[in-house]
């Protein structure tokens, strides 16, 4: 018999990445935000207007975004031009320089569709269910869709079995990224986090399911236990939360952030 700790830390992801494939019926694919669908970054089609979808930026202001560390957007460190919303460059180092951002709003159950683009070698993430009431000297904990450019930064190698790699839920899930789902470094990917109101949760890279996992169940409590979250009780499981963008000193872009709310 393998030891408990085994189980917790390799075989329970494999089981989750891809044992629970019957679970919840996905959004219809007329409900589902990609790139290729939209006329133009930053804006929503006929469909997904009626379908209850709404932009989260309007590719020119910073409205309905508030720094992590106050009520007021970051007056450094980010930048609005040319329809995308970027954290700048600095020296690498986790929400040091004009920090993480959050919605203005939290969501309980959702799905949340965004455009990224990574330059060489850079770190982010999307961090979602952040609540601030942890104290951190980074960034605000919570579940996070990892960013990342697997090749050149060395996260990638760290963690266990591949869970800290581009579109893995941070420290805990490893995306099982097939080809199809995988774009060069420079071009825009497509992320996407549902999270049913059964508490379902599930990850997509350009349109393509790469992990899901059941928040707060049996299961998952095991991963929080063996990962950097252990510290925190009742880690990734509030009611509700903030939305995240994270500064991690490398430049990443975003554009065409919009969410539907479930019920």
């Amino acid at each position: 018999m393998l030891p408990q700790v085994y189980l917790a830390r390799h075989v329970v992801p494999c089981l989750l990445a891809t044992a629970l494939l019957g679970s919840p019926t996905l959004p219809a694919k007329s409900q589902m935000a990609t790139a290729t669908k939209d006329p133009a970054p930053n804006t929503l089609t006929a469909a997904e207007r009626r379908q209850g979808w709404h932009l989260l930026f309007d590719g020119k202001t910073a409205a309905g975004w508030r720094s992590a560390k106050g009520p007021t957007f970051p007056t450094h460190g980010w930048q609005i031009a040319g329809g995308e919303l970027t954290t700048l460059a600095a020296d690498g180092k986790e929400s040091a320089n004009g920090g993480d951002i959050i919605t203005t709003a939290q969501y309980r159950a959702f799905d949340f569709s965004f455009e990224f683009q990574l330059t060489p070698g850079a770190n982010s993430g999307v961090i979602y269910f952040v609540t601030l009431a942890e104290q951190t000297t980074g960034s605000p904990i919570g579940l996070e869709y990892q960013l990342l450019d697997d090749a050149r930064h060395p996260d990638a190698k760290l963690g266990t079995n591949g869970d800290r790699t581009l579109a893995s839920l941070y420290d805990l899930i490893p995306a099982v990224k097939p080809l199809a789902s995988q774009r060069p470094i420079g071009a825009w990917n497509v992320g996407r986090v549902v999270v049913y109101p059964n508490n379902h949760i599930e990850h997509y890279l350009n349109g393509v399911k790469v992990l899901e996992y059941e928040r707060g169940s049996p299961a998952f409590a095991a991963l929080v236990a063996g990962s950097k979250y252990h510290v925190w009780p009742h880690f990734g499981q509030a009611p509700a939360g903030h939305l995240l963008l994270q500064d991690h000193g490398n430049q990443v872009s975003f554009r065409s952030l919009k969410i539907k709310e479930l019920h």
